[in-house]
């Protein structure tokens, strides 16, 4: 019953031996190998036109040098108040930036377009006391298990655009909102107005394995000197290479993201079935926040279930109610029926 995060996980049996086949070989360094080209190719044709992809170790990193290839002096980030982001990276995309994080409130994890425009505002170019508004960045799927729709992206991209500002998607979890709108790649980024990518393998099935992808390739100029000035440019860069070419082979990627959202409706279910717990909000990707009594987790943890308890959002529709607690449970590819199916037994003993 591991429902602490999908980073519990381990590897995909494809991917680890795509891995063990890559040791035994030789190949050029830094990125220039044939594999790390083929690979690159491979994304061209996922997202249906010419891009350019940095493979880079971690989300954080994905995120921070994404977001400081965009970086101006002076600059603020907008993102929600619980994203990534700003709430769980450290920092470090303010550092790796140099820029401010500025939070947009909205419900269930989403910008509200109307705050987002207000906190635009507050930084007009000129205002060289106050800074400049730089750049827009949006979580797919969001910190709080929810996923914008393709209206609603093309919402934010428009609110970008008025104000000249490039669009930056987090996708540590992208395939999971992927296939929850049944959408292609193109669709859910650069048809919609999203310019940079963090797109994200290690939540579902990789080891280790991240990329940064340039809808526009002139965008990405600076990047491989920011990569390589935050150590992020790896001499053995095909073993991340080796990762993505099992990961996107015959559409696995896709295939282990619909398991993670199963599991995590199996889960749901459950909760909506239950007598004694309940959904904290509704959720469509593999993240699930329950209200439960605290005598039920502690029951739970005894049997060795693993989740996180969590901070109620200010915005929280129903308050959780005393005696009670509010807590995380992300399924992953690794998942099973089993699994979930033990933990609801705890909650319905509780």
């Amino acid at each position: 019953m591991f429902f602490a995060s999908d980073n519990w996980a381990g590897a995909h049996p494809a991917i680890n031996e795509r891995l063990l086949k890559e040791s035994t070989r030789f190949a050029a360094a830094y990125g220039t190998s044939e594999l790390d080209r083929q690979i690159e190719q491979r994304f061209n044709e996922i997202f249906e036109r010419e891009v350019s992809v940095f493979f880079v170790a971690t989300g954080t990193a994905a995120n921070s040098l994404a977001l400081a290839s965009l970086a101006k002096p002076g600059g603020v980030v907008f993102a929600h108040s619980e994203a990534h982001v700003i709430e769980d990276e450290c920092g470090a995309p303010d550092f790796f930036s140099g820029m401010r994080m500025s939070p947009v409130e909205g419900p269930l994890g989403k910008m509200d377009p109307k705050h987002l425009k207000s906190r635009i505002a507050r930084y007009p170019q000129d205002a060289v006391h106050h800074g400049r508004a730089t750049a827009v960045t949006m979580t797919q799927a969001t910190e709080t298990g929810t996923i914008y729709s393709l209206d609603e992206i093309d919402t934010i991209a428009a609110i970008a655009r008025e104000h000249g500002l490039p669009l930056h998607m987090d996708g540590a979890r992208f395939a999971n909102a992927l296939v929850n709108l049944d959408a292609t790649p193109a669709e859910m980024t650069w048809k919609r107005g999203v310019d940079v990518l963090s797109f994200g393998g290690t939540k579902n099935g990789c080891w280790c394995a991240e990329a940064i992808v340039f809808f526009d390739p002139e965008m990405a100029k600076e990047l491989p000197f920011i990569r390589k000035r935050s150590a992020q440019l790896f001499s053995k860069s095909r073993f991340i290479a080796a990762q993505f070419e099992a990961y996107l082979q015959d559409g696995l990627w896709l295939d282990l993201a619909r398991h993670a959202n199963a599991m995590a409706d199996r889960l749901r279910a459950g909760l909506d079935a239950s007598n004694s717990a309940r959904q904290a909000w509704p959720t469509t990707s593999n993240e699930v926040f329950a209200v439960i009594p605290v005598e039920t987790m502690k029951a739970a943890y005894e049997k060795g279930a693993k989740f996180y308890d969590w901070l109620e959002p200010h915005d929280m529709a129903e308050p959780v109610a005393e005696g009670h607690m509010l807590i995380r449970l992300v399924t992953s590819f690794a998942t099973e029926p089993q699994d979930v199916d033990a933990f609801l037994d705890v909650i319905a003993a509780g």
